[in-house]
């Protein structure tokens, strides 16, 4: 029988060999030592210049780009959405037994995580809103009717509308009283159905899609790391991390990463002893007498800290872009040319935080599948399965997330490192790295401790 949804992280009082600091100035000098390395032996663009790739085979494109695998891939991903709300509305209303709140949370939201950035932006076609479009626009047309978009989308507002639909899911997940919830999950997923085809009926279907469209844009950054990219109409393989070489100059991208980002991290500070005894002390007073106005006091506060870490991610990223202005003696913002060297960070933040969630209660998902309404069925035979609760001991976690977090860290630097030698010549280039250092070193040491304190 499948349990609750678990904590975010497997953790636990660990009997590390070492002190917990030294994890965190070790962490420190291999930046470091990696920042010297890059600026000795990275004398030239590397990755910019590998960005174009080598197209893959014609056979296999086209397989790739068949209309037949795409309608499957649509139909497949558009069923799911309407089982998933299905579940959340109409079935049991626990996420012991309901499928919704681990389909969404662990198989959606972090399982097209890995396919993203081990195959490329695979998401456009198993994103379920843009297929249900599609085949209304199909229909639509089959019926020799003709549907233009009403609204002229203003390019000022790039992806803004995508970085505001983004907070308000990772809202749910992290502030909302009961994010578990499959009746609050059913609304949600309406609401936000709603909002995106209105979007894209008033816009066009994949304009929203590229703009408006929350996961396309979140899944899109993270795609732009794997080995695999589109490059004037064709699927290429291609350096990893050379899709974030270059400037990214969409409005609001800077909004949609500091999400990415700060999310993140007051998902780790949420958790910590800090914050736990301040909502203590916060919902203290109503708790008794009125635990519902505790719930709305302590969501308020919820909401006030995930504003306050993202806004952090803004204000630390733009003082730290214009510091390296300064030292490169330039003239023009620097904020857009090194955005993109957040993106590794904020994917290896999402491997320290939640890869044991993914790995735990991922593997309640077939089982969950078997009776997703929770109605006591056996459809696929496997209601019985026992998932192993415990496949990591705290100290492996622990080694996996310094891991991650050092290489994501220093991806970042070299990301940032290619940028900077394309538009100085190396000494400014390298000055310009300085205050970026000091920002990748604040990033790691800032994410261990909150790791620590979980």
């Amino acid at each position: 029988m499948p349990v609750p949804m678990l904590a975010h992280g497997i953790g636990g009082v660990r009997d590390l060999p070492v002190p917990t600091w030294l994890f965190f100035w070790g962490a420190a000098v291999v930046l470091v030592l990696s920042f010297l390395l890059l600026g000795t032996l990275w004398k030239r663009s590397q990755l910019e210049r590998r960005a174009e790739g080598r197209p893959i085979p014609p056979a296999l494109e086209r397989v790739l780009r068949s209309t037949v695998l795409h309608v499957l891939l649509g139909a497949v991903s558009a069923g799911l959405l309407v089982l998933v709300f299905l579940t959340a509305l109409l079935g049991e209303p626990s996420s012991a037994t309901n499928l919704a709140p681990t389909f969404v949370y662990v198989v959606f939201w972090l399982g097209i995580v890995p396919l993203q950035v081990v195959l490329g932006n695979v998401w456009p076609a198993l994103n379920p809103w843009l297929a249900i479009a599609s085949a209304v626009a199909w229909v639509w047309r089959s019926l020799g009717r003709s549907w233009n978009p009403i609204v002229v989308y203003p390019e000022r507002l790039g992806v803004y509308p995508a970085a505001l639909l983004l907070f308000a899911f990772v809202a749910l997940e992290l502030c909302y009283v009961d994010p578990a919830n499959p009746r609050a999950l059913a609304l949600a997923i309406a609401l936000y159905s709603y909002v995106t085809w209105i979007g894209m009926a008033a816009v066009g279907r994949r304009l929203w899609a590229e703009r408006g469209e929350a996961f396309t844009v979140y899944f899109g950054l993270l795609a732009r790391i794997a080995p695999f990219g589109e490059r004037d109409g064709r699927i290429v393989a291609r350096l990893p991390f050379s899709g974030l070489a270059g400037a990214e100059r969409t409005p609001g991208m800077l909004a949609v990463v500091a999400v990415m980002l700060g999310s993140v991290g007051f998902d780790g500070l949420s958790r910590s002893s800090v914050w736990q005894d301040l909502r203590a002390r916060v919902e203290g007073p109503y708790v008794l007498d009125s635990p519902g106005v505790a719930d709305l006091v302590g969501t308020l506060l919820a909401l006030g800290g995930l504003a306050g870490c993202i806004a952090v991610v803004v204000v630390a990223y733009l003082a730290a872009t214009r510091l390296a202005r300064r030292a490169a003696g330039g003239e023009q913002s620097l904020e857009p040319d090194f955005l993109q060297s957040l993106v590794p960070i904020a994917l290896v933040y999402a491997v320290a935080h939640y890869f044991t969630l993914l790995v735990v209660q991922g593997q309640f998902a077939l089982p969950l599948a078997s009776d997703p309404f929770g109605f006591g069925w056996d459809l696929l035979g496997a209601a019985d399965v026992a998932p192993n609760l415990a496949p990591f001991s705290p100290n492996t976690v622990w080694y996996v997330q310094v891991g991650a977090l050092v290489t994501g860290h220093v991806a970042g630097l070299a990301v940032a490192h290619d940028r900077a030698v394309t538009l100085f010549s190396p000494r400014p280039a390298l000055r310009s790295q300085y205050a970026l250092l000091a920002l990748m070193v604040a990033y790691t040491v800032g994410g261990l401790w909150l790791l620590s304190q979980e």
